[in-house]
């Protein structure tokens, strides 16, 4: 299998974009790529995706060069298992809220000493045994991106201790799902949202860890950048093509 771009990327200190996909066409995953995005989120959580749908995305990706993110259902050994298994690299886990969410993660994640993950060669991720044993079984720690959604003021409250947890990439904030819990639902820009948000990321740049969120602007992504956010995930294919054709045929029928 292909090296872990992304987290090269993250680790030179480097800000990398890249949509959330609902469509289970594999072109959408080839026209991020040829548009210049560095990654694509395939969201189980909130699109309509299989294991299977979601492996011919990772494939489309692969094809193109662009770094195939998962975003898996829940925080479930067993999903996270499968969503590696067929070759994922870099697993998205949505609500988590304490310590013990964090660790659960690491374990599904990491094979012996760093975790429990199930083994087997004989698996898309080994290139179905084509890939040795020591490689596959050796490397796999190193090149999977863990990547952990705090989308509750419980887990705000807890991040000093999340952030403990040895194993997990990056911290990702989810502004909707916190604006719910801030009392504000869907008011992302709102202080309160924004203000938990930056603490959030002063906090989890001072213990190392990347950051990410996602935004709908470039002025608003650039404004997470320059406060040090370094995965920007920007929109969802599904908006941005409704917002695109909405100004073409609003442009059309003002004529």
């Amino acid at each position: 299998m292909s090296k872990n771009v992304l987290k090269d990327s993250l680790n030179k200190g480097e800000t990398v974009f890249g949509p959330f996909c609902k469509m289970q066409d594999p072109a959408i995953v080839e026209i991020a790529a040829l548009s210049g995005f560095d990654f694509v989120i395939i969201d189980m959580e909130h699109g309509p995706y299989s294991i299977e749908s979601a492996q011919n995305m990772i494939r489309a990706a692969e094809a193109k060069g662009i770094t195939p993110v998962v975003r898996v259902t829940e925080n479930s050994e067993t999903l996270i298992l499968r969503t590696l298994d067929i070759g994922a690299k870099c697993i998205q886990v949505p609500q988590i809220c304490t310590k013990a969410d964090a660790e659960k993660v690491v374990k599904a994640t990491k094979f012996y000493p760093n975790g429990e993950r199930g083994m087997c060669r004989y698996v898309r991720a080994a290139e179905y045994t084509n890939i040795g044993p020591a490689d596959h079984f050796g490397n796999a720690n190193d090149d999977v991106i863990s990547i952990i959604h705090i989308e509750g003021l419980e887990g705000i409250e807890n991040l000093p201790e999340i952030l403990s947890v040895e194993g997990i990439d990056v911290i990702f904030l989810g502004p909707y799902d916190l604006s719910q819990s801030c009392g504000v639902p869907g008011q992302v820009n709102h202080e309160k949202v924004v203000n938990s948000m930056k603490e959030a990321v002063a906090l989890a740049k001072k213990h190392g860890k990347a950051v990410g969120t996602f935004t709908e602007t470039p002025e608003k992504a650039k404004m997470w950048k320059d406060i040090g956010v370094q995965y920007i995930s920007y929109a969802v294919d599904v908006g941005l093509i409704m917002n695109t054709f909405k100004d073409i045929t609003g442009a059309l029928k003002s004529n």
